[in-house]
């Protein structure tokens, strides 16, 4: 096992790129980098910490949203703001000025949490503390873009998030420290990753310290626990009615807050926002073998699929009652 340590990583830099500030000053000087807003805990919990100031934001440019397609600033860029803080925004770190403005900033630590890019060699070299990303898993578990997705549909009950080093692999630098939280059965991939980031953030401003003094140390992950996740795909939302109701369950849940669990029915989509897997023995997987007036069950591969809230394309979400009293002929539909 590989135990990585400040005394190493400080020994590439000189005296006079000394991490310690003057007296009366925070000790550190750090740069963010985000994008979405389950990540802005951890902006502020870093803001808080009397010990650090963050000296710049990085978070990518704005993008056209919506169906007017204006341009909307990401969370992270509207949290930075509000706090006075500086907003940078490249397109790439391939360009040497956009290296050399981030080095202006003199980080003693790089912060990154969900900023949805890999960082290059030569951005990873400049902080002498490193660059430290906090991964919605326990790794090794789970690397990738969707950790959060994979443990709920590994039917995993804990999961947590990582505090580790980055290196230039994909999720694959040594961990400094982790913390766990039970997966209840009301989370979803929304829910879920929300309570990780707040996780993440007391992780780190309770790890931050001792990992600058030299007193934590970081462990390289044993790549042979590796698991991996795939970027989601909206095709992966499409319900697939041999598949066991426990598994549907668990897409449901896994989807949200995108692609969502959906179905087809009459050429148009229907999302099906709120299920349950109960026994029971399905007719034929896809079928509507029930529909009562508070729920609708739907036959699966294994066992039947309660659904309980659900949205007809165009239309705005409702409960199972009121879909029936909308489509009535619904009673008895074959799904696909």
């Amino acid at each position: 096992m590989q135990i990585y340590n400040q005394a190493e990583r400080l020994s590439t830099h000189s005296e006079t790129e000394s991490p310690v500030r003057a007296a009366g000053s925070a000790s550190h000087r750090a740069v963010f980098m985000g994008t979405p807003g389950f990540v802005v805990p951890v902006l502020d919990a870093l803001q808080d910490c009397p010990e650090v100031e963050v000296a710049a934001i990085y978070t990518p440019p704005d993008r056209r949203r919506g169906r007017g397609q204006a341009y909307e600033a990401s969370p992270v860029k509207q949290r930075g703001q509000e706090l006075g803080i500086p907003v940078v925004q490249p397109r790439t770190f391939r360009d040497t000025d956009v290296v050399a403005q981030l080095e202006s900033y003199r980080p003693d630590v790089i912060v990154v949490a969900a900023y949805g890019r890999l960082l290059p060699p030569e951005v990873l070299a400049i902080p002498p503390f490193g660059c430290l990303n906090l991964h919605p898993s326990l790794l090794p578990r789970h690397r990738g873009p969707a950790p959060v997705a994979g443990a709920i549909l590994a039917g995993e009950n804990i999961t947590g998030v990582s505090l580790m080093l980055l290196d230039e692999g994909m999720d694959t630098g040594p961990v400094i420290a982790q913390r766990e939280r039970l997966i209840r059965e009301f989370d979803d991939a929304g829910t879920l990753t929300e309570k990780l980031f707040v996780d993440g953030a007391a992780l780190l401003v309770d790890t931050l310290p001792g990992w600058t003094a030299g007193s934590v140390s970081a462990v390289k992950q044993n790549d042979e626990l590796a698991t991996y996740t795939a970027k989601l795909e909206r095709a992966d939302g499409l319900a697939d009615w041999t598949s066991s109701a426990e598994t549907l369950s668990r897409r449901q849940r896994a989807y949200v807050p995108w692609p969502r669990l959906y179905t087809n029915w009459q050429g148009k989509e229907i999302k099906l926002l709120d299920v349950a897997p109960v026994p029971g023995a399905a007719t034929e997987p896809g079928l509507v073998t029930n529909a009562g007036s508070e729920e609708i069950v739907i036959g699966t591969g294994e066992g039947l699929l309660v659904v309980r809230r659900l949205q007809m394309e165009g239309r705005r979400a409702t409960g199972a009652q009121e879909f029936l009293r909308g489509y009535p002929d619904f009673k008895g539909a074959r799904l696909g």
